[in-house]
């Protein structure tokens, strides 16, 4: 069976959540519009809950469970918003669950986990380690793992933003999401690419994780080999799912720089008056430096999420 979820599991989870999940608005500005010569559609994330499209994927995952297997428990390791996600879509399915953190995880993610009401059991702050700790959990309880993105139903719940966003720009010629696991990207291409076959859809990563551009060039799973990109949720590489998926339907990937990143998180902090996290602004950096040619053209821009830790910004 394919683990490759289709375009009728994407209207599914869009039922499925749709008492759960914000439809989050899509935004407009001039500003960006004269800068790169197209009419950009910003779908804004950084307004859902938890506040990042994680939570689509999480909610979609948890909701679509049986009682019996989500009633021992649900566990998954992240380190920041899928960590959120799980949480806050658990204690609405009413489950308990338990959420692996590295133990240099940013306090203010900890406490939002806490105050979703799930426990933590912190590991070091190695890939091996957050594994090894989350199966001695399901091994003791149980208890069902939500993966952050090598997951059919996450997959699933991800491509629902896509979903809305062609429903309220349907003629778009381009859409730009940012690449880490990939589960937003997967779920962007199969949407999109169902809703309309001749629309372009490009991934955006930092220049310092370039993994699934390296990727797609060598055609197998490249690791990301630095993990000092400002953009902390970039800093995954693919799982098998989304690679198969990406390797399929991707027109293109692109790389930015750190200063770029952070230019262009303030240009929409400033222009846009939002708030959105450095993995946001990858996809708007490809535009304002010209990776990609727009001049003309209707292009949808998912801002995936604003969780920022405000004590430390980057300018």
């Amino acid at each position: 069976m394919s683990l490759i979820p289709n375009f009728d599991a994407i209207n599914q989870a869009a039922e499925r959540i749709k008492p759960f999940a914000h439809r989050t608005p899509v935004l407009t500005s001039a500003w960006f519009n004269r800068e790169t010569g197209g009419e950009i559609f910003f779908k804004c994330e950084n307004f859902q809950k938890v506040g990042a499209f994680k939570f689509r994927g999480a909610c979609n995952a948890i909701m679509k469970l049986p009682k019996r297997e989500g009633e021992k428990g649900i566990v998954t390791h992240s380190s920041g918003n899928h960590a959120q996600a799980v949480a806050l879509a658990s204690k609405l399915a009413g489950y308990k669950a338990t959420i692996v953190m590295p133990e240099n995880a940013p306090k203010v993610k900890v406490n939002a986990v806490r105050g979703y009401g799930a426990d933590i059991v912190f590991c070091e702050s190695t890939i091996e380690s957050r594994e090894e700790s989350a199966e001695k959990i399901i091994l003791k309880t149980g208890a069902t793992f939500i993966h952050p993105y090598n997951h059919p139903d996450v997959i699933a719940g991800q491509g629902t933003c896509a979903l809305e966003l062609l429903a309220e720009v349907p003629d778009l010629d381009v859409i730009l999401a940012p690449v880490g696991g990939g589960g937003l990207m997967s779920g962007t291409l199969i949407a999109a690419k169902s809703i309309n076959p001749n629309i372009k859809v490009f991934g955006v990563e930092p220049e310092f994780a370039d993994d699934a551009w390296r990727s797609l060039n060598s055609g197998r799973i490249e690791q990301v080999l630095r993990t000092d990109s400002i953009a902390d949720g970039l800093r995954t590489s693919l799982g098998s799912i989304t690679f198969e998926i990406i390797q399929k339907h991707i027109d293109g990937i692109v790389t930015v720089s750190e200063s770029s990143i952070i230019r262009d998180m303030r240009n929409i902090w400033e222009r846009m008056k939002i708030i959105i996290e450095p993995s946001c602004s990858v996809p708007v950096s490809a535009l304002i430096d010209g990776k990609l040619d727009v001049r003309g053209k209707k292009i949808g821009v998912i801002l995936t999420g604003g969780n920022v830790d405000l004590d430390h910004l980057p300018w």
